[in-house]
């Protein structure tokens, strides 16, 4: 079976997040379940959209890069704003921000 590395990112991603949820959570739970929400439908949308087809595989790969851009300015408010330190969220930033770049890449094919 071939690796299917945006795959593997946006579990890693998943993974990334979740020790940065819980200190989220302690400020503000809304914003928390936000993040998981967007954190879950990434890896979700990426999976799915590995077994469907056409319209509908572009479609949840199109969601699940709006899912991983959602957690990269969802972190940002939460460093903003004093919930998380920025050398915390910068990690995961930067797993996002590679999983919308590959998103990207697969739902606009170079011709």
């Amino acid at each position: 079976m071939a690796k299917f590395i945006a795959l593997d990112i946006a579990f890693q991603l998943a993974r990334a997040l979740g020790p940065v949820l819980s200190q989220v959570a302690l400020h503000d739970r809304d914003l928390a379940g936000q993040l998981r929400r967007a954190g879950t439908s990434a890896p979700s949308c990426m999976s799915e959209g590995a077994q469907r087809a056409g319209k509908d595989r572009l479609h949840l790969y199109r969601t699940a890069g709006g899912s991983a851009a959602e957690v990269r300015t969802q972190l940002k408010v939460a460093v903003a704003w004093g919930y998380v330190d920025e050398s915390v969220a910068a990690p995961v930033i930067e797993l996002a921000d590679r999983l919308v770049g590959i998103v990207w890449r697969l739902t606009h094919p170079r011709r």
